[in-house]
């Protein structure tokens, strides 16, 4: 691998790369394997910048799904575009990919696969050094403005004036989420000037916002095992389970995550508000008899502090905020009523949805080229011939939890292979 400066000397390669995200990089690694020159194209100072804050700095390398039919089920009705490429390289290859070069992974909950180290440097780094191993040509602060064909080459025009020409191109400029780490959508003009469909690029995975006050009292806490029954104008719309982590300004984790794109696209009908079971597992009757022991047990206790025992503390005193029940309150002095309100609250709490968080906070976007115009068994594009298209610049659906780097991974390996082959 070689760094550039702007000004440099050669014009032509058999292969660019635009964007070194986790798409890019995989995709120069995958074609430079082959003895082609590439060229990698980074509009920022350093490679993978995107890369360093996914899975909140630990990056979800992949989902432990290396049964190609049961990973593709995760992406919806796109799954099936993406067989072929999954075929050549799936989960199990990434794994491979990654433990080969020295970077063992560790499973957590619902099958995420993170490095051991826990730090997505670990994984930026084994990218970095497997371009280093091959003829990569790299070119930081080199934004493009723009990709034209003309018969069979391609030529890039960069900001400063430079112009560069290819046998091959792969775009892997990302979609529209985290803007500030380049991912600005640039890359969807370029594609559509060439001919391509583009599908209005929107945010996917994004945290919820909520209208109540109290709930920012409970910022930075978890509650782990939830039921959150997702209400659209006051009737059941669907019933998941998960954890979620409160925010300043609402919730967010994987399971709020995944219901974001459903919850914007329901508030533009009308409110929608997610009625959440603290205790999934536990009926009512059984809640009752907890409840009950509890406040026996702590007879002259605050009753704070008594529901301390099955609740965070700051979860406790907001509950009995929203039952208008004096937290001070002696165990012994609570009634009936107060009890049976408290149980209901705790199976059902209310969490009215004000609206979600932008682009600037969302895990990914959705939208992008439509899937008809690739040929996914080598990501070529059925528009303009040897340009490839990989990662998030494809209209592809998916689920917070290593889904969206498993498809990083798998379409920029397969592109790189091909655009390689196609530049000989």
């Amino acid at each position: 691998m070689s760094t550039t400066t702007p000004a440099q000397s050669r014009t032509h390669y058999p292969v660019v790369v635009i964007g070194s995200g986790p798409a890019g990089m995989m995709a120069a690694a995958c074609a430079a394997q082959f003895g082609v020159s590439v060229l990698l194209l980074e509009k920022n100072s350093h490679l993978g910048k995107k890369l360093l804050i996914t899975g909140g700095g630990r990056c979800n390398v992949t989902n432990n799904k290396p049964v190609v039919r049961e990973m593709l089920s995760q992406y919806q009705s796109e799954g099936k575009f993406l067989f072929s490429t999954f075929v050549q390289h799936g989960v199990q290859e990434s794994i491979d990919w990654f433990t080969q070069r020295g970077v063992p992974l560790k499973e957590e909950n619902e099958g995420r696969l993170f490095p051991l180290t826990q730090k997505a440097q670990t994984i930026r780094d084994a990218l970095a050094l497997e371009l280093e191993k091959h003829p990569v040509t790299i070119q930081a602060n080199a934004p493009v403005t723009s990709i034209q064909k003309e018969k069979d080459v391609f030529t890039i025009q960069l900001t400063d004036g430079q112009t560069l020409t290819a046998d091959a191109c792969i775009v892997a400029t990302g979609g529209s989420a985290r803007p500030e780490t380049g991912s600005t959508g640039e890359g969807f003009e370029w594609l559509k000037q060439l001919g391509h469909t583009v599908v209005e690029n929107t945010s996917a995975l994004v945290p919820i916002t909520l209208q109540s006050n109290w709930s920012k009292t409970l910022s930075g806490i978890t509650m782990p095992e939830c039921k959150i029954t997702l209400l659209a104008d006051g009737q059941k719309h669907s019933v998941v389970k998960g954890k979620i982590l409160f925010t300043h300004v609402g919730v967010t984790g994987p399971t709020i995550l995944n219901m974001s794109k459903t919850v914007g696209e329901l508030l533009s009908y009308g409110p929608v508000t997610l009625s959440v079971d603290l205790f999934p597992g536990v009926d009512s009757a059984h809640m009752n008899t907890m409840i009950q022991d509890v406040l026996q047990k702590n007879n002259n206790k605050k009753v704070r502090n008594a529901l301390a025992e099955l609740l965070p503390a700051a979860v406790a005193k907001a509950m009995l905020t929203l039952c208008d029940i004096d937290g001070q309150t002696q165990c012994n002095s609570i009634t009936k009523t107060q009890r049976v309100q408290l149980i209901e609250l705790l199976k059902a709490v209310p969490l009215e949805v004000s609206g979600l968080l932008g682009k600037d906070k969302a895990v990914v976007s959705s939208g992008g080229v439509v899937l008809k115009e690739v040929d996914f068994r080598t990501m070529e594009s059925k528009v303009v011939s040897h340009l490839y298209l990989v990662g998030d610049v494809l209209n592809v659906n998916r689920p917070s939890g290593g889904y969206s780097l498993q498809l990083c991974w798998s379409t920029g390996a397969v592109a790189g292979a091909a655009a390689a082959h196609s530049s000989h």
